[in-house]
Protein backbone atom coordinates (compact mmCIF):
# COMPACT_ATOMS: atom_id res chain seq x y z
CA UNK A 1 0.00 0.00 0.00
CA UNK A 2 2.64 2.67 1.17
CA UNK A 3 5.29 0.92 -1.47
CA UNK A 4 2.96 1.98 -3.96
CA UNK A 5 2.02 5.58 -3.04
CA UNK A 6 6.01 6.09 -3.39
CA UNK A 7 5.81 4.08 -7.01
CA UNK A 8 3.22 6.21 -8.38
CA UNK A 9 4.95 9.50 -6.74
CA UNK A 10 8.26 8.17 -8.80
CA UNK A 11 6.41 7.90 -11.71
CA UNK A 12 4.26 11.16 -11.35
CA UNK A 13 7.40 12.79 -10.61
CA UNK A 14 8.77 12.79 -13.84
CA UNK A 15 5.83 14.22 -15.17
CA UNK A 16 5.84 16.62 -12.72
CA UNK A 17 9.61 17.69 -13.63
CA UNK A 18 8.61 18.41 -17.46
CA UNK A 19 5.87 20.21 -15.85
CA UNK A 20 8.18 22.85 -13.77
CA UNK A 21 10.34 23.10 -16.99
CA UNK A 22 7.64 24.93 -18.98
CA UNK A 23 6.06 26.57 -16.16
CA UNK A 24 8.58 27.70 -13.56
CA UNK A 25 12.02 27.63 -16.10
CA UNK A 26 10.30 28.93 -19.32
CA UNK A 27 7.64 31.08 -17.63
CA UNK A 28 5.04 29.79 -20.33
CA UNK A 29 1.50 27.70 -19.48
CA UNK A 30 1.82 24.44 -21.44
CA UNK A 31 -1.46 22.24 -21.14
CA UNK A 32 0.47 20.25 -23.77
CA UNK A 33 0.90 17.72 -21.13
CA UNK A 34 -2.35 16.68 -21.27
CA UNK A 35 -2.05 15.43 -24.22
CA UNK A 36 1.16 14.18 -24.43
CA UNK A 37 1.66 12.10 -21.28
CA UNK A 38 -1.61 10.03 -23.17
CA UNK A 39 0.46 10.05 -25.60
CA UNK A 40 3.65 8.60 -24.57
CA UNK A 41 1.39 6.06 -22.63
CA UNK A 42 -0.51 5.04 -25.88
CA UNK A 43 3.10 4.70 -27.68
CA UNK A 44 4.80 2.94 -25.33
CA UNK A 45 1.98 0.58 -25.01
CA UNK A 46 1.25 -0.21 -28.59
CA UNK A 47 5.17 -0.49 -29.10
CA UNK A 48 5.19 -3.17 -26.21
CA UNK A 49 2.63 -5.02 -27.75
CA UNK A 50 4.18 -4.90 -30.80
CA UNK A 51 7.67 -6.45 -29.37
CA UNK A 52 9.53 -3.54 -29.52
CA UNK A 53 10.58 -4.63 -26.41
CA UNK A 54 10.94 -2.06 -23.05
CA UNK A 55 13.86 -0.05 -23.64
CA UNK A 56 13.17 1.20 -27.24
CA UNK A 57 9.13 1.75 -26.32
CA UNK A 58 10.01 3.83 -23.72
CA UNK A 59 12.50 5.68 -26.15
CA UNK A 60 10.15 5.80 -28.63
CA UNK A 61 7.66 7.50 -26.15
CA UNK A 62 10.11 9.80 -25.67
CA UNK A 63 10.72 11.03 -28.81
CA UNK A 64 7.10 11.32 -29.61
CA UNK A 65 6.28 13.54 -26.56
CA UNK A 66 9.47 15.91 -27.54
CA UNK A 67 7.68 16.10 -31.47
CA UNK A 68 4.04 17.04 -29.43
CA UNK A 69 6.47 20.09 -27.45
CA UNK A 70 7.98 20.85 -30.79
CA UNK A 71 4.23 20.75 -32.52
CA UNK A 72 3.06 23.44 -29.42
CA UNK A 73 6.53 25.90 -29.85
CA UNK A 74 6.09 25.61 -34.17
CA UNK A 75 2.57 26.81 -33.65
CA UNK A 76 3.96 29.62 -30.49
CA UNK A 77 6.51 30.84 -32.52
CA UNK A 78 5.75 30.54 -36.21
CA UNK A 79 2.14 31.55 -35.93
CA UNK A 80 2.98 33.86 -32.74
CA UNK A 81 -0.50 32.32 -30.98
CA UNK A 82 0.08 32.65 -27.19
CA UNK A 83 1.77 30.14 -25.77
CA UNK A 84 -1.19 28.77 -23.61
CA UNK A 85 -3.88 28.40 -26.30
CA UNK A 86 -0.77 26.97 -28.82
CA UNK A 87 -1.06 23.96 -26.19
CA UNK A 88 -4.73 24.02 -25.79
CA UNK A 89 -4.47 22.98 -29.47
CA UNK A 90 -1.90 20.34 -29.31
CA UNK A 91 -3.72 18.56 -26.71
CA UNK A 92 -6.64 19.24 -28.54
CA UNK A 93 -5.27 17.35 -31.74
CA UNK A 94 -3.63 14.52 -29.66
CA UNK A 95 -6.52 13.54 -28.50
CA UNK A 96 -7.52 12.43 -31.90
CA UNK A 97 -4.29 11.38 -32.74
CA UNK A 98 -4.01 9.14 -29.50
CA UNK A 99 -7.12 7.20 -30.52
CA UNK A 100 -5.46 6.45 -33.60
CA UNK A 101 -2.24 5.16 -32.05
CA UNK A 102 -4.44 2.68 -29.85
CA UNK A 103 -5.95 1.26 -32.84
CA UNK A 104 -9.25 3.81 -32.72
CA UNK A 105 -9.83 2.27 -29.37
CA UNK A 106 -10.02 4.30 -25.74
CA UNK A 107 -8.34 1.53 -24.02
CA UNK A 108 -6.19 -1.06 -24.43
CA UNK A 109 -4.46 -3.42 -21.80
CA UNK A 110 -1.25 -4.96 -21.57
CA UNK A 111 -1.60 -8.46 -20.71
CA UNK A 112 0.63 -11.30 -21.33
CA UNK A 113 3.19 -8.92 -22.33
CA UNK A 114 6.71 -7.88 -20.93
CA UNK A 115 6.50 -4.41 -19.23
CA UNK A 116 8.79 -2.68 -16.51
CA UNK A 117 7.11 -4.18 -13.90
CA UNK A 118 6.92 -7.78 -14.83
CA UNK A 119 10.61 -7.39 -15.36
CA UNK A 120 11.60 -5.17 -11.89
CA UNK A 121 9.92 -8.36 -9.60
CA UNK A 122 12.67 -10.92 -11.50
CA UNK A 123 15.60 -8.20 -10.83
CA UNK A 124 15.15 -7.95 -7.58
CA UNK A 125 13.82 -10.98 -6.66
CA UNK A 126 15.44 -11.14 -3.51
CA UNK A 127 12.90 -8.34 -2.66
CA UNK A 128 8.86 -9.09 -2.01
CA UNK A 129 7.36 -8.01 -5.49
CA UNK A 130 5.79 -4.56 -4.56
CA UNK A 131 9.28 -3.02 -3.04
CA UNK A 132 10.69 -4.82 -5.76
CA UNK A 133 8.82 -2.17 -8.38
CA UNK A 134 9.99 0.36 -5.85
CA UNK A 135 13.48 0.05 -6.30
CA UNK A 136 13.15 -0.26 -9.88
CA UNK A 137 11.22 2.66 -10.24
CA UNK A 138 13.59 4.50 -7.85
CA UNK A 139 16.63 3.82 -9.66
CA UNK A 140 15.56 4.77 -13.07
CA UNK A 141 13.90 8.14 -11.76
CA UNK A 142 17.37 8.48 -10.40
CA UNK A 143 18.87 7.94 -13.43
CA UNK A 144 16.88 10.48 -15.17
CA UNK A 145 17.09 13.14 -12.90
CA UNK A 146 20.51 12.76 -12.70
CA UNK A 147 20.49 13.12 -16.63
CA UNK A 148 18.55 15.98 -16.29
CA UNK A 149 20.53 18.01 -13.41
CA UNK A 150 23.81 17.37 -15.28
CA UNK A 151 22.01 18.72 -18.51
CA UNK A 152 20.86 22.43 -16.53
CA UNK A 153 24.78 22.80 -15.70
CA UNK A 154 25.22 23.01 -19.12
CA UNK A 155 25.95 26.36 -20.67
CA UNK A 156 22.55 25.28 -23.29
CA UNK A 157 20.60 24.15 -19.76
CA UNK A 158 21.85 27.65 -18.44
CA UNK A 159 20.75 29.60 -21.24
CA UNK A 160 17.25 27.63 -21.00
CA UNK A 161 17.34 28.85 -16.96
CA UNK A 162 17.83 32.19 -18.45
CA UNK A 163 14.99 32.59 -20.51
CA UNK A 164 12.26 32.29 -17.96
CA UNK A 165 13.69 35.33 -16.10
CA UNK A 166 14.65 37.41 -19.20
CA UNK A 167 14.39 36.72 -22.27
CA UNK A 168 16.58 40.02 -23.25
CA UNK A 169 19.47 38.45 -21.85
CA UNK A 170 19.55 35.99 -24.09
CA UNK A 171 19.14 38.25 -27.05
CA UNK A 172 21.81 40.31 -25.49
CA UNK A 173 24.00 36.45 -25.69
CA UNK A 174 23.27 35.93 -29.40
CA UNK A 175 20.67 33.74 -29.23
CA UNK A 176 17.60 32.46 -30.39
CA UNK A 177 14.86 32.56 -27.91
CA UNK A 178 12.78 30.58 -30.34
CA UNK A 179 15.17 28.13 -30.73
CA UNK A 180 15.59 27.35 -26.84
CA UNK A 181 11.80 27.30 -26.78
CA UNK A 182 12.04 24.75 -28.91
CA UNK A 183 14.56 22.55 -26.86
CA UNK A 184 12.58 23.47 -23.70
CA UNK A 185 8.98 22.26 -24.27
CA UNK A 186 10.40 19.13 -26.34
CA UNK A 187 12.50 18.27 -23.38
CA UNK A 188 9.73 18.86 -21.14
CA UNK A 189 6.90 16.96 -23.43
CA UNK A 190 9.67 14.25 -23.74
CA UNK A 191 9.58 13.75 -19.85
CA UNK A 192 6.28 13.69 -19.38
CA UNK A 193 5.96 11.14 -22.39
CA UNK A 194 8.21 9.29 -20.52
CA UNK A 195 6.19 9.22 -17.32
CA UNK A 196 3.26 8.82 -19.24
CA UNK A 197 4.59 4.97 -20.59
CA UNK A 198 5.99 4.40 -17.02
CA UNK A 199 2.46 4.90 -15.77
CA UNK A 200 0.70 2.84 -18.81
CA UNK A 201 2.78 -0.29 -17.60
CA UNK A 202 2.47 -0.29 -13.93
CA UNK A 203 -1.17 0.55 -13.97
CA UNK A 204 -1.06 -2.71 -16.96
CA UNK A 205 -3.30 -0.51 -19.75
CA UNK A 206 -3.00 2.95 -21.65
CA UNK A 207 -5.95 5.14 -22.09
CA UNK A 208 -6.70 8.13 -24.20
CA UNK A 209 -8.38 9.86 -21.73
CA UNK A 210 -5.25 8.99 -18.89
CA UNK A 211 -4.02 12.61 -19.42
CA UNK A 212 -7.14 14.64 -17.86
CA UNK A 213 -6.17 17.14 -15.42
CA UNK A 214 -2.12 16.13 -15.54
CA UNK A 215 -1.13 19.99 -15.21
CA UNK A 216 -2.95 20.91 -12.61
CA UNK A 217 -1.83 17.95 -10.39
CA UNK A 218 1.70 18.73 -11.96
CA UNK A 219 1.34 21.99 -10.51
CA UNK A 220 0.05 21.14 -7.42
CA UNK A 221 2.65 19.23 -6.70
CA UNK A 222 5.11 21.74 -7.81
CA UNK A 223 3.76 23.72 -5.50
CA UNK A 224 3.63 21.43 -2.73
CA UNK A 225 7.09 20.87 -3.00
CA UNK A 226 7.95 24.46 -3.01
CA UNK A 227 6.45 24.37 0.81
CA UNK A 228 8.93 22.21 1.91
CA UNK A 229 12.20 23.97 1.36
CA UNK A 230 13.89 27.30 -0.38
CA UNK A 231 16.33 26.94 -2.94
CA UNK A 232 17.81 27.79 -6.48
CA UNK A 233 20.66 24.47 -6.86
CA UNK A 234 19.03 22.08 -9.62
CA UNK A 235 19.83 18.91 -7.42
CA UNK A 236 17.87 20.18 -4.42
CA UNK A 237 15.04 21.39 -6.68
CA UNK A 238 14.71 18.19 -8.79
CA UNK A 239 14.15 16.43 -4.88
CA UNK A 240 11.67 18.72 -3.95
CA UNK A 241 9.65 18.11 -7.40
CA UNK A 242 9.97 13.94 -6.11
CA UNK A 243 9.09 15.02 -2.53
CA UNK A 244 6.02 17.10 -3.67
CA UNK A 245 4.99 14.57 -6.39
CA UNK A 246 4.79 11.59 -3.62
CA UNK A 247 3.44 14.06 -1.00
CA UNK A 248 0.71 14.89 -3.77
CA UNK A 249 0.15 11.07 -3.98
CA UNK A 250 -0.17 10.01 -0.23
CA UNK A 251 -2.98 13.22 0.11
CA UNK A 252 -4.75 11.69 -2.93
CA UNK A 253 -4.40 8.52 -1.55
CA UNK A 254 -5.67 9.59 2.13
CA UNK A 255 -8.80 10.83 0.37
CA UNK A 256 -9.57 7.72 -1.44
CA UNK A 257 -9.70 6.09 1.85
CA UNK A 258 -10.47 7.89 4.46
CA UNK A 259 -12.56 10.80 2.62
CA UNK A 260 -15.80 9.34 3.63
CA UNK A 261 -15.70 10.24 6.74
CA UNK A 262 -16.08 13.85 5.92
CA UNK A 263 -18.45 13.48 3.06
CA UNK A 264 -15.71 13.08 0.07
CA UNK A 265 -15.36 10.96 -2.68
CA UNK A 266 -13.28 10.77 -5.85
CA UNK A 267 -15.47 13.08 -7.49
CA UNK A 268 -14.24 16.05 -5.65
CA UNK A 269 -10.77 15.13 -6.57
CA UNK A 270 -10.00 17.84 -8.98
CA UNK A 271 -12.04 20.38 -7.27
CA UNK A 272 -10.35 19.82 -4.37
CA UNK A 273 -6.79 19.60 -6.36
CA UNK A 274 -7.95 23.37 -8.24
CA UNK A 275 -8.15 24.73 -4.50
CA UNK A 276 -4.94 23.00 -3.39
CA UNK A 277 -3.12 24.97 -6.39
CA UNK A 278 -5.02 28.19 -5.65
CA UNK A 279 -4.52 28.13 -1.47
CA UNK A 280 -0.38 27.52 -2.12
CA UNK A 281 -0.40 30.41 -4.72
CA UNK A 282 -2.51 32.70 -2.46
CA UNK A 283 0.09 31.55 0.56
CA UNK A 284 2.84 32.18 -1.75
CA UNK A 285 1.75 35.57 -2.93
CA UNK A 286 1.19 36.62 0.78
CA UNK A 287 4.96 35.25 1.79
CA UNK A 288 6.47 37.05 -1.18
CA UNK A 289 4.53 40.44 -0.36
CA UNK A 290 5.22 39.92 3.78
CA UNK A 291 9.43 39.65 2.59
CA UNK A 292 8.79 42.32 0.25
CA UNK A 293 7.09 45.07 2.99
CA UNK A 294 9.80 43.58 5.88
CA UNK A 295 12.70 44.60 3.36
CA UNK A 296 11.30 47.82 2.49
CA UNK A 297 10.83 48.70 6.09
CA UNK A 298 14.61 47.66 6.92
CA UNK A 299 15.56 49.74 4.38
CA UNK A 300 13.66 52.89 5.30
CA UNK A 301 14.93 52.10 8.97
CA UNK A 302 18.64 52.01 7.65
CA UNK A 303 18.10 55.11 5.56
CA UNK A 304 16.61 56.91 8.95
CA UNK A 305 19.51 55.79 10.96
CA UNK A 306 21.90 57.13 8.33
CA UNK A 307 20.14 60.45 8.22
CA UNK A 308 19.44 61.30 12.14
CA UNK A 309 23.74 60.47 12.16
Amino acid sequence: MIEGIFVEGLIFSIMTLGILISYRILDLADLTCDGSVAAGAATGAMCIIAGWGIVLSMVTSFVVGVLCGLCTAVIHNKLKIPGLLAGILTMTMLYSINLRILGNKANVPLVKVRTLYRVFPKAFSFLPSSFAALLGTFILVFIIAAILVAFFKTDLGTSLGALGSNEQVIISLGMDPAVLKYIGLGLSNGLIALSGAMLAQYQGFADANLGQGMAVQGLAAIMLGEFLFKTNRIELITLRVALGSIAYKALMFLGRKYGHIVGITPNDFKLLTGLLVISSMLIAFTRQKSAEDAAKKKALSKIKEAHNA
